[in-house]
């Protein structure tokens, strides 16, 4: 399941740190960003699902952070956290795009609860989101693999497969130290009855390993059990 990610702006970092140990908790990927650039910067290069922004950060504040993100039509929530805490500025903050804005000092449990109550909204209402959110992703030392999509990416690397090497990569890494013999892959991977298809299958096997960088990295992802099969060793 590919994780809910969480942008974290606020230029005091015992407070980025604090929300981020709460949010961990819950199962939330945290990227923090200590000034407004920076977590533009973060919400142009990488999928964030939900923003907490501070209002007073150096370089750009989180209203003209907010700005920006909804000028370029990025939807995801955003929250403010701001020791800003008149009506005036409340109404402020949620004119200029945020979702819900809550004052410092605060309770983390609560800044918690609103992010779930924003994320459940927030997917409930865009179905490619969640579609995203329940994809399966595989991933083991260094190698992410999308299923749906049928991608590949070694170390952040995309990795360029045929499909059959693909449909391999994904049998074995589903199943990690399962093995499987040449045969049990041929009829699985091409449908077809097994007969001669051992030099087959060993021939994807030696190209897919070469593809992963096996002879680079110490690690070898697929592992040859000498008269039974191969495992993914993930």
């Amino acid at each position: 399941m590919k994780p809910i990610t969480v942008l974290i702006a606020d230029d005091e970092a015992e407070i980025a740190d604090l929300i981020e140990l709460h949010l961990a908790r819950e199962g939330y990927r945290c990227i923090k960003a200590y000034d407004g650039q920076e977590a533009l910067d973060v919400i142009q290069t990488q999928s964030v699902d939900l923003a907490i922004l501070d209002i007073m950060m150096p370089k750009i504040d989180g209203y003209e952070v907010t700005r920006q993100i909804r000028e370029k039509k990025y939807h995801l929530p955003i929250i403010f956290l701001s020791a800003k805490a008149s009506d005036l500025d409340k109404i402020t903050g949620l004119v200029r795009g945020a979702d819900d804005y809550m004052t410092k000092p605060f309770n983390p449990m609560e800044l918690v609860a609103r992010v779930n109550a924003q994320l459940r909204r927030f997917i409930q209402l865009n179905p490619s989101v969640a579609a995203a959110v329940d994809e399966t992703v595989l991933e083991a030392g260094g190698l992410v693999i999308h299923p749906e999509q049928r991608t590949v990416f070694l170390y952040g690397e995309p990795v360029e497969l045929t499909p059959k090497e693909f449909d391999i990569l994904v049998l074995l890494a589903s199943h990690p130290k399962k093995v499987f013999s040449s045969e049990h892959i041929f009829e699985k991977v091409w449908g077809e009855a097994y007969f001669e298809g051992g030099n087959t299958v060993m021939v994807h096997i030696r190209t897919l390993r070469k593809k992963l960088g096996e002879d680079q990295h110490k690690n070898k992802l697929i592992k040859t059990v000498w008269g039974v099969g191969y495992t993914f060793n993930g």
